[in-house]
């Protein structure tokens, strides 16, 4: 399946089937035992993607593009810590959503919601990009060729979320496909790190980009893997700083696998 019929599919389901699910497991309001897990590994991975940045004084009013952004949680959060965010998802509903939402003490001009294509061009550039849990739903081929898409106009990094490889995440991707096609939800894609890694490295749009940072977040029912990648400009910047040593993305990394 190509990624405009992914995504036609993607938007179909949470602009319609899920927007009340999502409406509640993105609040506070009482949840199942299985989604509280969810909730949970969600604000966990939420949380790892914003210390990532190392958002501080020194990157005051620096900009984000948060792709795939659901009800804005994750906007809210950079936005809170000076970041300008461009906040974009394909769900017209879930960005509204979003806008609602918006605490009175964050000024309108810090988020621009927007509904679209995370990879149209049109969105501008940006100092970094965080995409939690908006890839997980395409096959990786297609999660690097957005990376690919993205790394001209990201100035300094790049992170996302994978669902890594088990058995268990096959086997209820399997499941899912028993169900009649008005009942499927977007299909999860599970992915090997290894497949990623040499997606990555063979491709000449990321040349010179450095795996820098790799975690896992299992809680529960939720189960997802971040990356940060961070630009040639980002990489030297550090080595001179030597605050972090940059692990080339290449697979022959044994010790990332």
């Amino acid at each position: 399946m190509d990624y405009l019929e992914r995504r036609r599919r993607i938007g179909h389901y949470f602009d319609r089937t899920a927007v009340q699910a999502w409406a509640r497991l993105t609040s506070d309001a009482p949840v199942s035992g299985v989604r509280a897990t969810v909730r949970a590994g969600r604000a966990k991975m939420r949380g790892m993607l914003v210390s990532w940045l190392g958002l501080d004084d020194r990157f005051a009013d620096c900009s984000v593009l948060d792709a795939g952004c659901g009800t804005g949680l994750l906007a809210i959060d950079l936005a809170r810590l000076g970041a300008r965010v461009t906040a974009v998802d394909l769900s017209p509903n879930l960005v509204s959503l979003a806008h609602e939402r918006l605490p009175q003490d964050i000024p309108f001009c810090r988020i621009d919601f927007r509904s679209g294509d995370m990879l149209d061009a049109s969105l501008g550039e940006f100092d970094y990009l965080v995409a939690m849990d908006s890839l997980i739903h395409y096959a990786p081929e297609q999660v690097v060729s957005a990376l690919a898409q993205w790394a001209p106009r990201i100035r300094w990094a790049m992170s996302f979320t994978f669902a890594p490889s088990s058995p268990l995440l096959k086997a209820m991707f399997y499941v899912g496909r028993l169900f009649p096609k008005s009942d499927r939800s977007p299909a999860i894609v599970p992915t090997a790190f290894r497949q990623l890694q040499e997606l990555i490295a063979a491709e000449p749009a990321l040349a010179g980009w450095t795996l820098t940072r790799r975690e896992r977040v299992s809680k529960g029912f939720y189960t997802s893997e971040a990356i940060m990648l961070c630009s040639p400009s980002m990489t030297a910047r550090m080595s001179e700083a030597n605050k972090m040593p940059a692990e080339p993305v290449a697979p022959r990394l044994g010790s990332l696998t």
